[in-house]
């Protein structure tokens, strides 16, 4: 439903141009919005005409017109004054408040239709038919991007994205949580990854800049049809939670690039539990120093290579080799070996794994 400040707002841009103070009442008669205290209209009276068939009435020195919303009655409104042109004015504030009803219906009613679609709570059938009445595009290519923040005060996410992001361009924001806001994000057919990355990084530096929030944003794979949305919100909300847990410097994840972090995500836990026993027995890599730590992941992103590794540290070669001996005799894995490095890398991401669910239990 339309809000009493939007109404006032309106009937007061009216008056502006008019002079011709304007009052809007619900059915039972309470104020609504007004532009004057000088109108002595009872409720008796508001709701007796309500119940009329009449679509306007002349009470004492006012015009009382109906504003009606698809054969259904909303309000009440009362133009002060007799003459012919307050009784045009008060049409003109009729016309105008049944149109923002209107827009505003209409507002909802898309905003309700992409909650449901997003969550496959539509039929096929339904999808197409709403859409159509919607005035929403079918076959428009489309991704998911979920902008998760936990300081989302007074809706400004929401509202920074709709100032970047148009409804007139084909792009809709919504949410389905309190946790994210999602943007359905109307496309290009030539769209590329990089494209989506360059949308992603800009949602995040907006965010940065405008209100100095941190958030992480993920995305799924570009959709052609309106019906397979639910497909890429279900991969940018995958692709949310395995950023956080195996990429978590990143603030931006994607479905496409998530890699074996998306095959360890669906594994199931007791399966994991096995693995990380039989790698490690006692030794869990989280159960590492620090320093081993850093030296493990600075090899591997040296693809490794201990003379690149070992620059980059800092330490002389012998130290790095002797570090990774050091590994070696505690779980048995060479890391200068390519299968036991992958090994381990996967285990790593394993014990990663774990810890995140561990933490979902408290």
């Amino acid at each position: 439903m339309i809000s009493s400040q939007i109404i006032q707002t309106s009937i007061e841009e009216l008056k502006a141009i008019t002079k011709v103070d304007l009052c809007v009442y619900d059915l039972t008669g309470i104020l609504v919005a007004s532009t004057t205290d000088q109108i002595d209209i009872t409720s008796d009276f508001i709701s007796g005409f309500a119940n009329s068939p009449a679509d306007s009435q002349v009470i004492g020195q006012h015009h009382l017109l109906k504003i009606m919303d698809e054969g259904e009655l909303l309000y009440i409104l009362v133009a002060k004054g007799m003459s012919d042109d307050v009784y045009m004015v008060g049409k003109i504030a009729v016309c105008q408040i049944q149109n923002l009803a209107i827009a505003y219906k209409e507002r909802f009613d898309r905003n309700n239709f992409f909650q449901n679609l997003l969550l496959d709570n539509l039929l096929l059938v339904d999808i197409y038919n709403r859409a159509k009445k919607l005035h929403i595009e079918v076959t428009v290519p489309r991704a998911v991007f979920l902008v998760e923040t936990r300081l989302e005060k007074d809706g400004i996410v929401t509202e920074l994205l709709k100032g970047m992001f148009s409804t007139q361009t084909g792009d809709y924001i919504t949410a389905v949580d309190e946790s994210s806001v999602i943007l359905v994000k109307a496309l290009e057919q030539n769209t590329t990854h990089e494209d989506l990355m360059s949308i992603a990084e800009t949602i995040v530096d907006m965010m940065n800049t405008e209100a100095m929030l941190n958030v992480r944003v993920s995305f799924g794979t570009v959709v052609q049809e309106l019906k397979d949305v639910s497909k890429s919100y279900k991969e940018a909300k995958m692709a949310l939670d395995v950023g956080k847990i195996f990429y978590a410097e990143k603030n931006v994840a994607a479905y496409s690039t998530l890699g074996i972090g998306r095959l360890i995500y669906q594994l199931p836990v007791n399966l994991c539990k096995i693995f990380i026993e039989e790698i490690f027995g006692d030794n869990v890599p989280s159960d590492l120093d620090e320093e081993t730590l850093t030296t493990i992941n600075k090899f591997f992103e040296n693809n490794l290579n201990v003379s690149e590794t070992s620059r980059q540290l800092f330490v002389h070669r012998n130290t790095l080799v002797y570090r990774i001996e050091k590994i070696q005799k505690s779980t048995g894995l060479d890391l200068r070996n390519f299968d036991d490095a992958l090994t381990f890398k996967i285990a790593l991401m394993v014990v990663n794994y774990m810890k995140y669910l561990d933490s979902l239990e408290y």
